[in-house]
């Protein structure tokens, strides 16, 4: 069962380069400059924040691979599958916490 949850998982990771299709941005991925154009301003706490924090991969391009479809494609890939990951040891993290395992050998059992 959890093969098939995996499966799904790496198909969806590797359609992630499809969001290069579509016109303009992604919701939520707005810079200071798209901010300023769609509402007029730039709220103050993102243009504190903005200074301080840079994107791991911006624009999802891995720069090493040059400015074409190939980095954009591996950076789509490569984003999806670190926000996966993160996604996956959080929930890992919480639920360890939450449902600790109090008898390992009646786990064994089963």
């Amino acid at each position: 069962m959890y093969k098939r949850y995996w499966f799904i998982l790496a198909l969806l990771v590797i359609c992630s380069p499809l969001g290069l299709l579509a016109n303009g941005t992604a919701w939520g991925e707005w810079d200071r400059q798209d901010l300023k154009e769609t509402l007029g301003y730039v709220p103050q706490g993102l243009e504190q924040l903005s200074n301080r924090w840079q994107a791991i991969f911006p624009d999802y391009n891995i720069h090493f691979l040059g400015e074409g479809t190939l980095s954009s494609f591996a950076g789509y890939i490569l984003s999806a599958l670190i926000g996966s990951l993160l996604v996956y040891t959080l929930i890992l993290f919480i639920a360890k916490r939450l449902f600790p395992v109090r008898n390992k050998q009646a786990c064994s059992d089963k």
